[in-house]
């Protein structure tokens, strides 16, 4: 009769194996991304601060891109944080941004439907898919003060000056003290109404209209 000898406790079939090790994730640099416009559309700019994994400011970005939304400002800047990464080799990379649309937009948690967003979205997607590691998160205005200083650097520095500042995050959330009601002029056409003079706005601002008709010509 042949006895078995019992295996040793913990043996395996084809002997043991070293635990693969999973390489290490690349650490993240931060971009904080701002865009203004003094009219939404009027004179606009973008500002990016970068800071590499240590926390420490390696760029200041900011460009005066003309007369534009505060939306389209803000893609900009995106853009400008992803191709310096990009022309940077830098593989991961932590956007942050006080725009809760363009955040949303990017996480797929709202639809772009403006024309004058769209081709700025889908290069903006592209690229940030072109990382290791990529997110983007809405931060508030406070946390995001260096990055709106550079937008509004670069305003001035084509204006000629800070007066009269009216940036995005400057008049988000007007005072009724400050910003006493105003009457604008109006036609409604196809079921739109359409202001017949430059109006300064912010987004997402609600407002009151009293119709009162015009008496006809002739």
């Amino acid at each position: 009769m042949i006895r078995k000898t019992p295996a040793h406790h913990g043996a395996r079939l084809f002997g043991d194996h070293e635990p693969e090790t999973k390489p290490a994730a690349p650490a993240a640099w931060r971009a904080n991304i701002d865009g203004g416009s003094r009219g939404n559309p009027g004179p606009a700019a973008y500002g990016v601060v970068i800071r590499n994994p240590r926390g420490e400011i390696v760029a200041r970005l900011k460009k005066y891109i003309g007369r534009t939304t505060n939306n389209v400002a803000e893609y900009y800047g995106l853009i400008a944080a992803l191709d310096y990464a990009q022309s940077n080799n830098i593989r991961a990379l932590h956007i942050e941004s006080d725009s809760e649309l363009m955040v949303k937009q990017m996480r797929g948690q709202y639809k772009v439907k403006s024309p004058d967003l769209q081709p700025l979205f889908e290069r903006a997607k592209k690229m940030s898919q072109s990382f290791a590691s990529f997110r983007i998160n809405h931060v508030y205005r406070e946390q995001n003060r260096e990055a709106d200083a550079l937008a509004n650097e670069a305003m001035d520095e084509v204006s000629g000056g800070g007066e009269n500042r009216n940036s995005k995050n400057e008049t988000r959330n007007p005072s009724p003290v400050s910003n006493p009601p105003i009457k604008v002029r109006a036609r409604f056409r196809s079921g739109v109404l359409y202001p017949l003079e430059d109006i300064n706005l912010p987004d997402g601002i609600e407002v009151e209209i009293l119709l009162k008709p015009s008496p006809k010509k002739g």
